[in-house]
């Protein structure tokens, strides 16, 4: 058999196999590419600011499909009402968010939930490398443009150090600064005070912006590019079976004509001995 393999057209023969199923194989991760990529791109609208007050609603349930969307408020930060979170990454770096309390102006307050009547929302104003690199909030009234998101699931079993806490989760920062508050967060983009800029972004020190961008789509599995993937495996496959087919049909044609030369080499009385009992 490997004698018939090694001849030079089936050798020539093996080469193409051998090129169309790489052809194949490629083709096959092409589909494969497709059948995992988003169908829709990022959602426009969720760059497109909106007042927070219109956006979300204390009190309630955080839709999904408010979070990445870009708001803005104006109100106050409190400097006694700031945490760091610890093990935040910002350019492979570990360090901490700056998460401040920021009481929103015009938002609707929820009597019986905090000693305060105004409602709060925690902004993370940004990155830093150490817990002495986070300065006090920008005093005097803020015009507060951010992304929405939604509020982190506490670190079960882990107690925060001093002026930490373990997520940017509004069950445990309430709890911190007694203060009732919007279901979310805001990852801090602009800090307007009387029109100037004093965020992270702009102001020079230790603390970096965080630079949160909207989240891509979900990727959806289409079934039909994925199907084609496998047929496309499967077609490669098929083509080093038909060349090893080739070989065997040539292979078992050299043995029958062998044995054809066999018999016509035989003589006659060789013959008759070979019938008699």
């Amino acid at each position: 058999m490997w004698k018939t393999a090694l001849k030079p057209r089936w050798i020539a023969g093996f080469v193409f196999a051998i090129a169309i199923s790489g052809v194949f194989v490629l083709l096959s991760q092409w589909q494969f590419g497709r059948s995992t990529s988003p169908e829709v791109p990022v959602n426009p609208t969720t760059e497109q600011v909106q007042p927070l007050t219109e956006t979300l609603q204390p009190g309630e349930f955080f839709h999904g499909t408010d979070a990445d969307q870009m708001v803005s408020a104006q109100g106050t930060y409190d400097p006694a009402k700031q945490v760091l979170v610890p093990g935040r990454l910002h350019d492979g770096k570990t360090g901490y968010w700056v998460v401040s309390a920021f009481a929103v102006n015009g938002a609707p307050a929820l009597s019986g939930v905090a000693s305060s009547p105004q409602t709060w929302i925690p902004v993370a104003r940004g990155w830093v490398a150490e817990p002495g690199d986070a300065a006090a909030p920008p005093s005097g009234l803020i015009e507060l443009t951010g992304r929405l998101l939604p509020s982190e699931a506490p670190l079960p079993g882990r107690a925060p150090a001093p002026g930490e806490a373990t997520a940017v989760s509004v069950a445990e920062l309430i709890n911190y600064w007694e203060v009732s508050s919007y279901p979310g967060f805001v990852a801090a983009t602009a800090e307007m005070a009387g029109g100037v800029d004093v965020s992270a972004a702009a102001v020079p020190g230790g603390l970096l912006p965080l630079g949160i961008g909207p989240q891509p789509p979900a990727q959806q599995i289409n079934w039909l590019n994925l199907f084609y993937s496998l047929e496309w495996v499967v077609f490669a496959g098929f083509a080093l079976f038909i060349w090893w087919r080739l070989v065997k049909d040539d292979y078992h044609r050299d043995l029958e004509d062998s044995l054809d030369e066999d018999d016509d080499a035989t003589t006659p009385e060789q013959n008759q001995q070979k019938v008699q009992p």
